[in-house]
């Protein structure tokens, strides 16, 4: 079929859309462009004549081109070098999607990623489809080719295991750059009294660094563990100017909703600590920090103004005089 330009501005106004899908589905940004790409070559294709709605058809396409990758991902998850956590995308990308009820919100936190790791394809595409874009059960049935009482248990047991564990406190970007504040003062206070005091009991801290930079594959557990990790992890060194390039600024920022710390060096982001915060404290420090997964974040980081950093870490003391 010959693709003409009316064709293709109907494809391109249905892109965020596919992205923002895409995205949650796959939990990679640079994954959920290829995914799209894809449908975009399947609608170059396609019969147009015969396709009544679109945007259906499309949503459709995409979701299933991704539950192929989803199965694939699986696999190679198996052999991925330590903790796997999701792309982290900052605040203000596209990609991120809709974001006007709080299911929608926190659909995308990066709490909730980590958990939709843990789901089936199937499970996974149900309660995206419903809880972030809110497609009627009949639609997902259709997409999926599935009955609608089959998308309708299926979203049901997705969002109990999603709900599982700790509330999420919803918070403003004011508030998360208070908090990102006051948990960087008492992580660089040296001592971990303060670091303790604004966790939860159970917090727990992991890293991904893709087996190109250190970071721990087992969770560091309880809020003791947690606090002299953090500690340690901003204690002035050398060694960790040396691995990175320099000495990072540190900036408070948000990252897929949540409170985050953003550590950039020459203007490239080299680490995406995403706090989950409730409302007993800290439960969670994620780390992003495998090059491959903070492209996206460094050209978005870029492409805004955001201010004088917070102060630059892992800088070395001055020798005595």
């Amino acid at each position: 079929m010959v693709l003409t330009a009316q064709h293709v501005d109907r494809f391109e106004a249905s892109r965020p859309r596919l992205e923002a899908i895409a995205y949650r589905l796959l939990g990679s940004a640079s994954e959920a462009e290829d995914a799209v790409q894809e449908a975009f070559l399947r609608w170059q294709g396609a019969d147009h004549d015969r396709i009544e709605v679109p945007e259906a058809w499309l949503t459709k396409v995409l979701t299933n081109l991704c539950l192929n990758q989803l199965t694939s991902a699986r696999a190679r998850r198996e052999t991925y070098v330590g903790q796997w956590l999701p792309e982290p995308l900052l605040a203000g990308d596209p990609m991120l999607g809709p974001a006007d009820t709080a299911e929608q919100r926190e659909s995308v936190s990066y709490a909730v990623m980590a958990v939709l790791e843990r789901l089936s394809p199937g499970e996974r595409a149900v309660y995206v489809l419903r809880e972030a874009f809110d497609y009627p059960h009949r639609e997902i049935a259709a997409i999926l080719d599935i009955s609608e009482a089959a998308s309708q248990q299926t979203f049901h047991r997705a969002r109990k295991h999603v709900a599982e564990g700790r509330a999420r406190a919803e918070i403003d970007e004011a508030a998360a750059r208070r908090i990102v504040e006051e948990f960087l003062a008492a992580a660089t206070s040296g001592r971990t009294e303060p670091l303790v005091r604004l966790l939860t009991q159970e917090a727990i801290a992991v890293g991904d660094g893709g087996g190109k930079v250190p970071a721990r594959a087992k969770a560091f557990e309880g809020a003791l563990a947690v606090a002299k990790f953090m500690r340690g992890l901003f204690k002035p060194s050398k060694a960790k100017e040396a691995l990175l390039g320099g000495a990072p600024e540190v900036y408070a920022a948000t990252a897929n909703g949540d409170p985050a710390v953003v550590a950039v060096v020459g203007g490239r982001v080299v680490g995406v600590i995403c706090l989950e915060v409730t409302p007993e404290g800290i439960a969670a420090f994620r780390s992003q920090v495998n090059p491959d997964k903070l492209d996206r974040a460094t050209r978005h980081w870029a492409a805004a103004d955001h201010g004088e950093p917070l102060f630059r870490a892992f800088l070395t003391p001055p020798p005595a005089m």
